[in-house]
């Protein structure tokens, strides 16, 4: 087989004597460079269509799992919000995502039960306490406006502790897997202290401030006994918050005594006998079986298209196709 169809084409050169030797050298170098040039764009090319359909791809999904739910959400079900990770303001289980799909889902006109399914270590106890707030809010306008309640359920996945519990208390029931752990009713505040380590180095700390107690818990300091005091003072008044809306929530269903509210945590079985959760089960089957409406519709707020991307790539990624982009004429988007 000839393969001489796929070989560039290329005209001899004449010998180095020839008076126009020179003149063809030249040619024959402006020409490879706008070869190289026209390969390049090409590449360039492509590599930006490929990366346009990867984005369409994402959207293509994104949209048919929406319309997907959308369809859904037309027929008697059970609205789930999920409140997964550390609870933070940054968080995908921040209390603006959280708070605005259980808004959605209290609006939603064929919604028969929330479930909050949850899967928390906890996190800011602000953040926990707006989350509570709201769905004790929610449930009372809704009874006021509609004349019933609309029941909400929390779901323990793996882990439902500290923060992730506060909100939990929240709800009418609470449901965990057998071996999900759940509690750790308490507080706590970390820190490091570095003073004799930096008497060992022989070094200095210089630590300048306005406020007699500006410098507490100064790693490179040492802790005077007043503020380590007062630092507990605070923790003990957010514990006994925290206390107060566990036993607001569960009420006389607690059968536990006061290691309850000392930070440990249980297994969904002790859970239960402890009266921190009312029963075992999932998502589905509280959905089937309490709430009587097995279709499930997610009405968690997700992350858009752009954020999904980076997580997708990673920072390192991203910024290695910003960097192909303005190389090959792209520029930086704005």
């Amino acid at each position: 087989m000839n393969w001489k169809f796929w070989q560039r084409r290329t005209e001899p050169m004449p010998a180095p004597g020839d008076p126009d030797w020179e003149r063809a050298l030249i040619n024959r170098v402006a020409l490879e460079y706008l070869g190289d040039q026209r390969r390049g764009r090409r590449w360039g090319n492509i590599f930006k269509l490929l990366i346009l359909l990867y984005l369409v791809g994402i959207l293509a999904v994104a949209l048919s799992r929406s319309a997907w739910e959308g369809l859904k959400a037309g027929q008697d079900h059970t609205a789930l919000v999920q409140v997964k990770g550390v609870i933070s303001a940054d968080s995908e289980a921040s209390a603006d995502r959280v708070i605005s799909a259980l808004r959605d889902a209290f609006e939603a006109p064929r919604v028969k039960g929330v479930i909050l399914r949850i899967n928390s270590p906890g996190g800011s106890p602000v953040q926990s306490g707006y989350i509570n707030d709201e769905v004790r809010r929610l449930k009372e306008k809704y009874k006021k406006d509609k004349g019933h309640d609309l029941p909400v359920y929390a779901v323990a996945v793996d882990i439902c502790a500290s923060g992730a519990y506060y909100v939990a208390v929240a709800a009418d029931k609470i449901y965990a897997d057998k071996a999900s752990l759940v509690g750790s009713i308490g507080v706590r505040i970390d820190a490091f202290g570095f003073v004799d380590a930096m008497k060992d180095l022989g070094v200095e700390r210089r630590l300048l401030a306005s406020g007699a107690n500006k410098g507490i818990l100064d790693p490179f300091s040492p802790l005077p006994e007043a503020q380590r005091q007062f630092i507990q003072t605070v923790l003990d008044q957010l514990h006994q918050q925290f206390i107060t809306a566990v036993k607001t929530g569960r009420g006389d269903r607690l059968k536990g005594g006061d290691e309850l509210f000392s930070g440990l945590f249980w297994n969904g079985d002790q859970a239960l006998t402890l009266g921190l959760v009312d029963g075992l089960g999932s998502a589905s089957s509280v959905a089937r079986e309490v709430i009587g409406a097995e279709t499930l519709v997610n009405y968690t707020k997700k992350k858009d298209l752009f954020e999904s991307f980076a997580d997708r790539l990673g920072a390192s990624v991203a910024n290695g196709f910003l960097q192909v982009f303005t190389m090959l004429g792209g520029g930086t988007p704005r």
